[in-house]
């Protein structure tokens, strides 16, 4: 019987961001449009892929504005651009990156694409804020009405209270609980320490200043100019805290639980603006083209567990099951990515990896393992960096491919927690073994 065709496979070509910056500050005034535009564009400039090759854009988003619906499409009409590139916007919240490139690779896999840009944006300070629903109602109402006494009179019936702002809370639609309560609570179940958060964040931070000192980090990043004319050039993220210490964060309050809480504004990831996006292709066309791919979509996976419970352990279901699917190890893995949400959530689910009594929970004849910090966030992670919600996932694909090339590692493996008790996990691997 004779041999089939080769087995498609997708490579990770490139990968560029935006700056993160903290909400309010650089991007205060700048649409998520434009930063997802941003990225994109220059990811196209440094490929050095023709436009024209690409076959769909891929974008997440978790806080959508109405205006923009679709970013997604809103990037695939950049001039670079054919008119005819489809595009959609997704939303796994905290894993909406890692999600696109996910559902990139398996488009080429299944030979529906060859060249797919993924990625994510999220812009924080451009929040809409809504109208209560009475508001809305009578407003609708009066458009109706047949004549101006008629819209008047609806009108006359609004009060003070109908005209204040609702806005949107990051808390889950189900439980109403914030990620920060659901954070506090983790903390205290799994007897996670203020000292070890604080500690833990700490490391972010010294870990993504020495990346940015040494240009790994900022070699990611597209120049963003600023200011009226355009002459303020920032090439870097602007939350690192390098001259951060354990004495400065361990007098912070606590933010969510004031007498007895751990989780502090220094030991969680801020409310970030950025976008991420990584091009991503069928690695015979990436090599044939002259692309050096910088890694090997091997596997991915998600997972999910109750919201009411501890809302970010989705990835201690999350990564066996990705290790599963990969035919692989927790040890078989060189360089490990870990979203940092909080320290809390981070400390928590490395922990569950490393138990007996959770590798029985998770059906597991023995625990995943434990995870050696040496290999795990070698450039620090969200806390320090920022964590754009959409733009995480590609921002850590690309940070991984990078430093799994420098390093030689054959393996690398990313995690990521998400709201609604999700849990998103991705292996990487090396193109070249």
């Amino acid at each position: 019987m004779a041999d089939g065709p080769p087995a498609r496979r997708a490579v990770i070509v490139a990968g560029v961001r935006t700056p993160f910056a903290r909400s309010g500050t650089l991007f205060r005034d700048v649409p998520a449009v434009t930063l997802a535009r941003t990225a994109a564009a220059e990811l196209l400039h440094r490929s050095g892929v023709p436009p024209r090759e690409v076959d769909e854009v891929i974008v997440g988003q978790v806080v959508p504005s109405a205006l923009v619906p679709n970013v997604a499409r809103e990037v695939s009409l950049l001039p670079q651009f054919p008119r005819t590139v489809p595009a959609y916007t997704l939303n796994r919240a905290c894993a909406s990156g890692a999600q696109a490139l996910a559902n990139a690779a398996d488009q080429i896999v299944l030979g529906h694409a060859d060249v797919v840009i993924a990625g994510g944006v999220e812009s924080l300070s451009d929040i809409a804020l809504l109208h209560t629903r009475r508001f809305s109602q009578l407003l609708a109402e009066a458009a109706r009405a047949k004549s101006l006494g008629a819209r008047l009179r609806l009108l006359a019936r609004l009060r003070p209270r109908d005209l204040v702002p609702v806005a949107p809370a990051i808390a889950e639609p189900s439980t109403g609980e914030t990620m920060g309560q659901s954070a506090e609570k983790m903390a205290k179940e799994n007897g996670i320490t203020r000292e070890a958060q604080d500690r833990y964040a700490l490391l972010s931070h010294q870990r993504a200043a020495a990346g940015t000192a040494d240009g790994r980090l900022t070699a990611e990043i597209a120049p963003w100019f600023g200011g009226a004319d355009g002459s303020e050039v920032v090439t870097s993220d602007n939350l690192i805290r390098a001259d951060t210490s354990l004495e400065a964060l361990a007098a912070l309050q606590p933010a969510f639980d004031r007498r007895y809480g751990t989780v502090t504004a220094g030991n969680a990831s801020a409310l970030t603006d950025g976008a991420a996006m990584v091009l991503v292709m069928e690695e015979r066309k990436a090599r044939a083209m002259g692309c050096t791919p910088l890694a090997r979509v091997r596997a991915h996976a998600s997972a999910a567990v109750d919201p009411g419970w501890q809302l970010l352990m989705g990835p201690a279901f999350a990564v066996p099951k990705v290790l599963r699917r990969a035919g692989l190890a927790l040890r078989d893995i060189g360089l490990v990515e870990i979203h940092e949400a909080f320290a809390a959530q981070v400390l928590s689910n490395v922990q569950a990896w490393g138990s007996p009594a959770w590798a029985q929970r998770l059906g597991l004849d023995a625990p995943v393992g434990d995870v050696d910090w040496d290999r795990t966030n070698v450039l620090g992670g969200s806390i320090a960096i920022g964590h754009p919600f959409a733009a995480t996932g590609a921002r850590i694909a690309t940070t991984l491919g990078h430093e799994m090339r420098r390093r030689g590692v054959e393996f690398g493996l990313i995690s990521i927690c998400a709201q609604g008790g999700m849990g998103h996990a991705v292996v990487l691997e090396h193109p070249d073994r």
